[in-house]
């Protein structure tokens, strides 16, 4: 059956790859769809639906209190403008411009990383100063005090499979020292299942995806302290404005929301399944198969395929590109493919579309 993309004459897309924002995040349960239908049919005071939302973001994170967002992207921005301009709306109105504010928001080197777009770019529209600290693999907790002055706004914590897993500070040493400090811990955790973890932890804001691991629309959501999830607010009517969020996705971030918890990642069905597709391709010489866990420890499972290029005549990267060629069109994760290595995860994957993916597989393989 052609789909809504389709009908526009786009091509179809079976997602090995994840839920990935340049391919749409995630495909949202009938319920979250049906809920913002009718959110995009009636009328709400917008300044109240930011208010409530906080409260349902609240109890289902465990925090003080919370705010939706268009996307985490749009929550780093506007975390950075409230923990520099606070409620103070003369400030507020003047960012990104930040002069004689205290402004700066130190990060780990190996966290300055492109999610598709420059965290650091994200922290400067909304008003800060990175101050990037130690080497890209080497961290030490003298380099995160020793950055520390009058002008320091925040700390801020990347939790990413992009961020540099080796050599950093852990989450707990940086709370540590931006307490001691009196200083906030802002942490992007935009991909991460737990949504409680990282608060009990002590972090003062939290920013999420409301498209990835809460399978709701294109939105975020920041949770965390009372007076900075407020000053988070208030930034609509500053540099939040051109990120604002609409109530459709509001009312499906929240209806995403009532679910969590219920569709909470199935690590023995994504085993099983992608050991089917393992089996499939059993046999094809140059082809090796694993299931492997997440790089970043999420209970995320998925099938590693490694290519010798001697033995099969083809390289992962000629796979898959030649996955994505025709119609449907195929994404398995490709971030090792000068390794040899191709992923493919099962969670965003319909029905039956691992049959596809092999059939696809061996049909390159036969031609080339």
């Amino acid at each position: 059956m052609m789909n809504i993309f389709q009908k526009f004459g786009l091509k179809q897309v079976i997602n090995g790859c994840g839920k990935m924002t340049v391919l749409g995040a995630s495909a949202v349960d009938y319920e979250v769809a049906e809920a913002m239908g009718k959110a995009a049919r009636d009328y709400v005071e917008i300044a109240d639906l930011l208010v409530v939302a906080g409260k349902y973001i609240a109890k289902a994170t465990g925090a003080e209190d919370g705010c939706p967002t268009c996307g985490a992207s749009a929550g780093i921005a506007i975390s950075t403008a409230a923990v520099i301009a606070g409620c103070n709306l003369t400030k507020i109105e003047a960012l990104p411009n930040s002069e004689g504010m205290r402004n700066e928001i130190i990060l780990q080197k190996g966290h300055a990383v492109n999610f598709g777009a420059s965290v650091t770019q994200m922290i400067r529209i909304g008003g800060g100063k990175p101050i990037e600290v130690g080497c890209a693999n080497l961290v030490e907790a003298a380099h995160i005090e020793e950055a520390i002055t009058e002008k320091t706004a925040a700390l801020f914590y990347i939790k990413s499979h992009h961020a540099v897993q080796k050599g950093m500070q852990s989450i707990k040493v940086m709370i540590d020292i931006a307490h001691k400090h009196h200083l906030p811990l802002l942490i992007d955790a935009a991909a991460e299942e737990d949504m409680n973890k990282y608060r009990k932890l002590g972090a003062d804001l939290v920013i999420y995806s409301g498209g990835k691991a809460l399978e709701g629309p294109t939105s975020g959501l920041i949770c965390g302290r009372a007076d900075l999830c407020k000053a988070c607010r208030m930034q609509y009517g500053g540099i939040g404005r051109p990120m604002k969020i609409g109530k459709e996705g509001i009312i499906g971030l929240l209806t995403a929301l009532e679910r969590y918890g219920k569709q909470m990642e199935n690590g023995a069905e994504q085993r099983e399944r992608m050991q089917l597709l393992l089996d499939d391709l059993k046999g094809i010489s140059g082809l090796e198969g694993r299931i492997v866990q997440d790089e970043a420890g999420r209970e995320i499972y998925r099938a590693e395929l490694t290519i010798n290029e001697n033995l099969l005549g083809l390289n992962a990267t000629q796979i898959a590109q030649n996955l994505k060629i025709g119609d449907p069109v195929i994404y398995t994760r490709d971030y090792f493919l000068t390794q040899g290595k191709i992923y493919i995860d099962p969670r965003p994957l319909f029905e039956g579309q691992e049959k596809i993916i092999v059939e696809k597989i061996k049909k390159i393989i036969a031609e080339k």
